[in-house]
């Protein structure tokens, strides 16, 4: 479903936008929703790699390190 939305624009904005959008050869609606979508998109993108990339850090990483047995075994060289 589909809806009207009214902006207010500057006038030299407004201009260059339907120039934009005729060299790109949509209308002017046709080039904010692509844009808004693509900023969605974007977003949405963002926020599940921010949820994933923070369960990783809540979960930690094995890194299979066992600690020295002495302090002698540390420092060996």
């Amino acid at each position: 479903m589909k809806t009207n939305v009214t902006l207010k624009l500057d006038i030299d904005l407004l201009r260059e936008a339907r120039i934009l959008a005729a060299e790109g050869g949509s209308s002017l609606s046709a080039l904010l929703t692509e844009r808004l979508e693509a900023m969605v998109r974007e977003r949405k993108a963002f926020d599940k790699a921010r949820r994933r990339a923070l369960e990783r850090l809540r979960t930690g990483f094995d890194l299979q390190w066992t600690p020295p047995l002495s302090r002698d075994e540390l420092h060996e060289r």
